[in-house]
């Protein structure tokens, strides 16, 4: 790194895996990191992150002033604010003049960002760049449900999930019948508002037929990219990832780049995928304008995202990247209950020889490291501790 830089840090704010791969990747490089979060404990106890704080949280009243007093209070004057969550994600970006006064920020403002963070804009947005996208029905209220007839299965999703409830973090919902869609159109809507759900087709194909895309950008151009195929999630169709790896494919590049160029995206990114037999094409599912869970990827194959964010931010050119393609990722808390899934359903293929080719090297972990294992063993109690209380809150 330029000993031009100056000595600011990193605030990393929200997220679980990819903070703490984020916290990691800088502070091995000697950048400190600040942790401020109102949900998730597990980046705190990295031995990388210097400071944590709990806080309101991003929807709370004044959660920007928090963060410019937290600036003043603590030094940290000229750092980095760096969003690992979707409700961060919003605040920096409404409030990114206010923020800049105290901190460095690499964000588009809210009025350009939504139309790549609420689905029904980023449909519209996909259509006017000419893109494919999977087909979204205008429901604004039960009426507009009525008079559907759409081709089932559908899929109900957030606009938009800045705020934590059950639908939002489920991300998706399936409607295999009229009355099902009725029923769970009619809670989503209680969650979120009827202007909030989103209605789409169901794109064929098993979980293993997903994609993500990922990059940091600069003024609208790629800085840096990287294409990853979701081998396998929990829950099997529509959960989060938890064994990734790299794949070379440029269609879906094209698709994520004449998106992104057509907003002048600025940060990091990652856009999820899914492959649509029906006509062979890759449509983009989500756009992820914060940090990911996979973040630590990048760092090992040779494309260190998050530090190239830091030094653009202090109008340093980025590190040279180098893709290696023989490199997977794997979340093993999540991946072991995602094959007994897949066994218990028949589409496991392979036995276990193929489980056990899933560990060849080189492989990043989402949390184990060598040199920070306290958050691998403070996980599962941790884990443990919020699906009991969630269960609870939901009973």
């Amino acid at each position: 790194m330029s000993a031009s830089l100056p000595p600011a840090g990193v605030v990393l704010l929200g997220g679980v895996h990819g903070a703490l791969a984020a916290a990691r990747t800088l502070g091995r490089k000697g950048i400190p990191v600040v942790y401020v979060s109102d949900d998730h404990p597990l980046p705190r106890f990295s031995r990388y992150v210097r400071e944590s704080f709990a806080w309101p949280g991003a929807q709370a009243p004044g959660a920007a002033q928090w963060l410019l007093d937290l600036a003043a209070t603590r030094g940290l004057k000229d750092w980095l604010l760096i969003p690992c969550a979707d409700g961060d994600v919003k605040l920096i970006a409404e409030n990114r003049d206010a923020l800049q006064k105290a901190f460095r920020v690499v964000s588009l403002k809210w009025d350009d960002l939504k139309q790549l963070g609420d689905k029904k804009l980023l449909a519209g947005l996909a259509a006017r760049v000419g893109i494919p996208f999977p087909r979204s029905y205008r429901v604004e209220s039960e009426a507009d449900l009525a008079a559907l007839e759409p081709a089932f299965p559908v899929l109900l999703k957030p606009a938009q999930r800045e705020v934590r409830n059950s639908f939002t973090q489920d991300k998706v919902w399936r409607a295999n019948t009229r009355e099902e869609l009725d029923a769970l159109y009619r809670d989503a809507a209680a969650h979120s508002g009827a202007p909030g759900v989103v209605v789409q087709d169901y794109i064929p194909g098993e979980g293993h037929e997903q994609y993500s895309y990922a990059g940091v950008w600069s003024d609208g151009e790629p800085v840096a990219e990287m294409t990853v195929r979701r081998r396998r999630q929990y829950p099997s169709d529509f959960g989060i990832s938890c064994f990734i790896e790299i794949v070379d494919e440029p269609r879906i590049r094209d698709v994520a780049e004449k998106l992104l160029r057509a907003a002048r995206y600025e940060g990091l990114v990652e856009i999820d995928f899914k492959f649509d037999p029906r006509d062979g094409q890759f449509k983009p599912l989500d756009v992820n304008t914060r940090v990911w869970a996979w973040l630590g990827l990048g760092e090992a194959a040779g494309t260190d995202f998050v530090t190239m964010l830091y030094r653009m931010a202090h109008g340093e050119p980025p590190p040279a990247s180098a893709n290696s393609s023989d490199h997977r990722w794997m979340h093993v808390l999540r991946d072991a209950p995602a094959v007994l899934s897949l066994v218990r359903s028949g589409q496991w293929r392979g036995g276990l020889r193929a489980y056990l080719a899933s560990f060849r090297q080189p492989i990043a972990w989402a949390t184990m490291a060598w040199d920070d294992p306290v958050p691998f063993m403070v996980e599962i109690p941790i884990t443990a501790f919020r699906i009991l209380r969630r269960r609870m809150s939901r009973g």
